[in-house]
């Protein structure tokens, strides 16, 4: 079910917006945004603290577009802070990369109901079960981790780390501000139902394809 969300910090409105803050919405390549404004509802909302916005960009694109995890493994993890943390908007936008991956709904289920079913391989598990640790005990236990050693190397699990780390404070971010999913987007509910009822489809990273910003919705 998704609920109502009200904005406590609005997108940055047209007449405060400086060369440092286009930089902010302007940043993903999104086409026009530098003259009309981004349609991403997050990027408005960073615009209002360039500072802040400028250095957020380039952390999170580290980690969402050069992260050391192949992207499956790295929507595993998101996916499942998603659900813990209860972001609707990190949900509904990493559901289309997760299937862009070769991810199924009924594995997107699955990550939703870890432990409970899901035909994971020990690395699948092993990403999952850091999750919940982390978030439950602050750290990874040392049997995660030795599962973790055998399939990952250093700096892949530095990325393991702070990826989870990343996507919590993002969806507290989201939540605190009031920021809600995008109008014109079908918002995929954590059940995989989309509200026009269809099946929720692939969504493409900035820039991985020519139009990417096309299967958004908005």
């Amino acid at each position: 079910m998704m609920t109502q969300i009200t904005p406590r910090i609005l997108p940055l409105p047209r007449p405060e917006w400086t060369d440092d803050a286009r930089e902010v919405f302007a940043y993903w390549g999104e086409p026009n945004a530098w003259e009309e404004g981004s349609k991403t509802n997050v990027l408005m909302v960073m615009a209002n603290h360039p500072d802040l916005g400028k250095v957020y960009n380039i952390w999170g694109r580290h980690l969402l577009m050069s992260n050391t995890l192949s992207t499956r493994h790295l929507e595993l993890l998101i996916l499942r802070v998603a659900w813990r943390v209860k972001s609707a908007y990190e949900w509904h936008n990493h559901v289309g990369y997760a299937l862009n991956a070769g991810l199924t709904l009924e594995d997107i289920a699955a990550i939703r109901d870890y432990p409970e079913g899901g035909n994971w391989d020990e690395a699948d598990d092993a990403i999952l079960r850091s999750v919940d640790e982390l978030m439950r005990d602050g750290t990874v236990s040392d049997p995660t981790w030795a599962v973790l050693d055998r399939h990952f190397d250093t700096r892949q699990k530095m990325d393991l780390v702070f990826s989870i780390g990343h996507y919590v404070m993002t969806s507290w971010a989201l939540s605190a501000f009031g920021v809600g999913i995008e109008g014109g987007a079908d918002p995929i509910g954590f059940d995989l139902r989309t509200a026009s009822g269809k099946l929720p489809g692939k969504t493409y990273k900035p820039g991985e394809t020519e139009d990417w910003t096309d299967s958004r919705g908005y």
